[in-house]
């Protein structure tokens, strides 16, 4: 058992108990025989101490731990009945050893087995004040522990869920863009090549800022864009892109790779009729403290993709979302005949 007393609390210790002391003294007759009646409240407060600290200390840890608070109650019953009992047998004890009868007259008894039972009686209310008061302040600080471990499992269970929905990213991201590679090798190498350096700061990005709970809002965007540059190459003239990028704040910060998927699937579920081009609008817009994303792809019933419109995707960024931004964000989702469009708003720190 740990036997080491934070100090405040040794403090609050002495305090309590001295208070206790004090008050219990007035009831005791000094004027005869001091040494009889020094050693009457060392154990009063003896009993006081004793029980109270094996119910407080010892059987309301372990009952709350093993959660067997029904055998704490008969416990604390017991220790009830034992402690009245006690503390009943020193306010007799005592004046019968020095035959204070005094005692008995003020009592309003004739015998010392009355004055016993006089005394279990009276001494009832304080046994259940003081042992319910111990325990009560030891439940209180066994309930905050409790409390705290809840929060870091919580925060642990979370901060595990998060790293989970964003490694689904990562591999799916880099095999497509390793695939565009391989395309291009075998049309255009030049492009290929170009590709393939923005692919290197997109996986240095990933490997070396994404470690981090949160990440600078403008190197979010400034990744984006490789990814949106990426695109464009790939899609070439088969489809027109817009874009407008803007920040206020470069001390903002976001959760890293958060609208990935939401750019990605712009592109990877926008429709392409016969003669015309398709298109994708990126509005990305930063303004006191607010982040708006909006995007808008093309969308036509007539050529549905094989893959639905949102899929994990989505799925993944309304969890993280749910998360990581739970009061501080709007989502919305549309979609018509001609176009799907998507409405993020976060509020940064």
């Amino acid at each position: 058992m740990n036997t080491n007393i934070p100090k405040h609390k040794r403090l609050f210790f002495i305090f309590f108990w001295s208070i206790l002391t004090l008050s219990v003294w007035p009831y005791i007759n000094l004027d005869r025989n001091p040494l009889y009646w020094f050693l009457h409240v060392v154990c009063v407060m003896s009993c006081f101490i004793v029980i109270a600290h094996y119910l407080s200390d010892i059987a309301l840890p372990k009952a709350l731990k093993e959660g067997r608070m029904k055998h704490f109650l008969f416990l604390f019953f017991i220790g009830v009945i034992i402690l009245d009992a006690l503390v009943a047998l020193c306010f007799t004890l005592f004046p019968y050893l020095i035959n204070n009868t005094q005692a008995l007259t003020s009592a309003n008894v004739v015998s010392w087995k009355e004055l016993y039972f006089t005394k279990v009686f009276s001494a009832l209310p304080s046994a259940i004040a003081i042992v319910t008061t111990t325990c009560g302040i030891r439940f209180y600080e066994e309930h905050n522990k409790i409390e705290q471990v809840n929060a870091k499992l919580k925060q642990e269970h979370l901060e595990a869920q998060i790293k989970l929905l964003q490694d689904q990213i990562n591999p799916h991201l880099m095999f497509n863009i390793l695939n565009h590679i391989h395309i291009l090798m075998q049309t255009n190498v030049e492009l290929a090549s170009t590709v393939l350096l923005n692919f290197s700061d997109i996986l240095r990005y990933q490997l070396y800022e994404c470690n981090q709970k949160e990440v600078f809002l403008y190197q979010e965007i400034q990744y984006l864009q490789r990814l949106v540059a990426i695109e464009q190459i790939r899609w070439q003239d088969e489809l027109e892109v817009q874009c407008l990028w803007e920040t206020e704040n470069k001390q903002l910060q976001i959760a890293p790779l958060l609208l990935v998927p939401l750019i990605e699937n712009a592109f990877k579920h926008v429709s392409r009729l016969p003669h015309n081009k398709g298109y994708v609008i990126i509005k990305c817009v930063e303004k006191q403290n607010i982040l708006n994303l909006y995007l808008e792809n093309s969308y036509s019933d007539k050529y549905p993709k094989t893959n639905k419109q949102g899929g994990i995707g989505i799925l993944n960024v309304v969890e993280r979302l749910k998360i990581q931004y739970p009061d501080t964000h709007r989502f919305q989702i549309e979609q018509t005949e001609e176009k799907f469009t998507v409405s993020l708003q976060i509020t940064l720190n």
